[in-house]
């Protein structure tokens, strides 16, 4: 199964074709990344929210969608550290 989770884009690159494509750099708690922008919906802007995927940037979703997702993984996260505290 594979995991594509929201991040936020805190800078933008320009590239000029496929040698050197459109990148952003997205934040998510702290972590940092540079993303391709070649599959992406539509272009992002900073501060909007993107679905990142292997290192590609692959739908935009506004805000309360991003968050909204976020709580649930950081939900998934805790219930699977509670059941690996439980089991020892």
């Amino acid at each position: 199964m594979c995991l594509a989770i929201p991040m936020q884009v805190v800078a933008i690159k320009e590239g000029d074709g496929l040698l050197a494509p459109a990148l952003a750099v997205v934040d998510a708690d702290g972590i940092r990344r540079e993303v391709r922008l070649d599959l992406v919906d539509r272009q992002p802007e900073i501060g909007d929210y993107l679905i990142i995927h292997a290192g590609f940037a692959i739908h935009c979703l506004d805000a309360a969608e991003a968050q909204a997702s976020l709580r649930l993984l950081q939900q998934m996260a805790a219930a699977i550290d509670r059941d690996a505290g439980e089991e020892t």
